[in-house]
């Protein structure tokens, strides 16, 4: 075969791959709209009990934040991580729960997670989600009121989150709503950076969701419902090609160096594959030249070369989301043929890395959805919509949504996370709770 007529087969097969891309993305087209789900159940007399409870234990709530955001606990500070689980962790003993301290293995090098759970009969099995690491910490990232806002590392995300899943299960203890409901809480203490045996640290999280029907998590709210989250994936590709005089780059039997190939390489992904609805590869890092040096578990490198040669070694590397595992595999698949049509004096090798699987929508996950719009105008909040998954990226809810109805987006509201400028909306924290409260009173005590 000459490489004319491998060219064309190659875009031959990028068209048939391009085509079975957009067709899967076409089952995402737009977010579901939920301004017209059916009427708001009015609050029963208990349910009203359980919203003034809330609405009551405000203050205490937010003393409770404040004691929480400033426990430093970035992932790697483990001692501090374990200690915001030992703050937790009593009152939801107070509240009937068994308690128990997930350890992990130390090669894992987590802190581990604080699982709490209630066991009876009554209604759906619930998995609430929350987690106790935070990305930055410090003495700088301690509490700080600023009139409706709230400074401090993991305000918003997500002690914020996490203290609506606590005063929530108060709200509903103080009625006796608690009684014969299976519920358990997840608080994950490596959200944050699961770190590369993430497999291992989630396990226990999974195993828990195999016994559960519905999954409730408490990452901020974005202002509309989370039914969907995309993945991500790594991948790094390796470019070679024939180090020679440059003066030959373009003549016949000559290579076209490593840069030239990566560069088609990234350009093609762009051209092929960048139209696909919640497909997104980001090249991150890319070093190439004559003297290459690269580091794949620091995601750092050098290069060095010359003008008058042509350069034999680039890396790169780079991230990859997703709506599905089928969008996944059919992107791996396109971006193998496009690394495999080599210019003339080069090769090339791309490899991927597993890493946060995908929440697709489902209809399980849009029924919740419309409980939660309903709960919330019965609460005067008004409507609830689904959230683009575009806005959102991984979380741990995606690593249990194939086995159980899942709704993410129930915490509170902030701004700025994952930088030294994070605030918690503290006007956002009772409604927050109160939506939180009423939902999980209404899945325990279906008929």
């Amino acid at each position: 075969m000459t490489p004319l007529s491998k060219s064309r087969v190659t875009r031959v097969r990028l068209a048939r791959i391009s085509a079975v891309l957009c067709a899967t993305c076409l089952s995402y087209a737009s977010p579901p709209i939920f301004g017209q789900t059916s009427g708001a159940q009015a609050l029963s007399t208990t349910e009203q009990k359980i919203r003034d409870y809330v609405r009551k234990h405000e203050a205490e709530q937010i003393a409770f934040l404040e004691r929480a955001v400033n426990i430093s606990s970035g992932t790697f500070n483990l001692a501090g991580v374990r200690g915001v689980g030992r703050l937790f962790e009593p009152e939801f003993s107070s509240l009937g729960f068994q308690t128990q301290w997930i350890a992990l293995p130390d090669a894992v090098g987590r802190a581990g997670h604080l699982f709490a759970e209630r066991k009876g009969r009554r209604g759906k099995r619930l998995l609430l989600i929350g987690h106790l690491d935070t990305v930055f910490e410090g003495e700088s990232e301690r509490f700080v009121r600023l009139d409706t806002l709230a400074a401090g590392a993991g305000s918003a995300d997500m002690k914020g989150g996490d203290v609506v899943v606590l005063y929530a299960l108060k709200a509903l203890e103080s009625v006796g709503a608690l009684d014969g409901t299976r519920i358990v809480v997840a608080f994950m203490g490596d959200e944050e950076d699961a770190g590369p045996l993430h497999l291992v640290s989630r396990q226990p999280l999974i195993d828990v969701a195999k016994r559960s029907d519905v999954a409730l998590a408490f990452e901020e709210d974005a202002g509309k419902g989370t039914v969907a989250r995309r993945g991500f994936s790594g991948w790094q590709l390796v470019v070679t090609g024939r180090q020679a005089h440059s003066s030959g780059i373009f003549s016949p039997g000559s290579s076209y160096g490593a840069i030239y190939e990566a560069a088609r390489i990234l350009n093609t992904f762009r051209e092929h594959l960048s139209n696909q609805q919640y497909l997104t590869f980001n090249p991150a890092v890319i070093v190439g030249g004559t003297d290459v040096t690269y580091d794949s578990s620091k995601i750092s490198g050098t290069a060095a070369g010359k003008d008058n040669i042509i350069a034999p070694k680039v890396y790169a590397r780079g991230d990859l989301r997703f709506i599905s595992q089928d969008q996944l595999l059919k992107a791996r698949e396109a971006m193998r043929a496009i690394v495999a049509d080599h210019l003339p004096g080069t090769t090339a090798s791309i490899t991927f890395e597993d890493g946060n699987p995908a929440m697709p929508p489902t209809k399980g996950n849009l029924a919740l959805l419309a409980l939660e719009d309903s709960v919330s105008r019965a609460l005067g909040q008004g409507p609830v919509e689904a959230l683009d998954p575009g806005r959102r990226g991984g979380g741990d809810i995606s690593y249990v949504s194939d086995y159980l109805d899942a709704l993410d987006g129930l915490g509170v509201k902030g701004k700025g996370s994952h930088t030294p400028d994070e605030r918690v909306d503290l006007r956002s924290i009772g409604p927050a709770t109160e939506r939180a409260a009423l939902l999980i009173y209404r899945l325990t005590h279906q008929r």
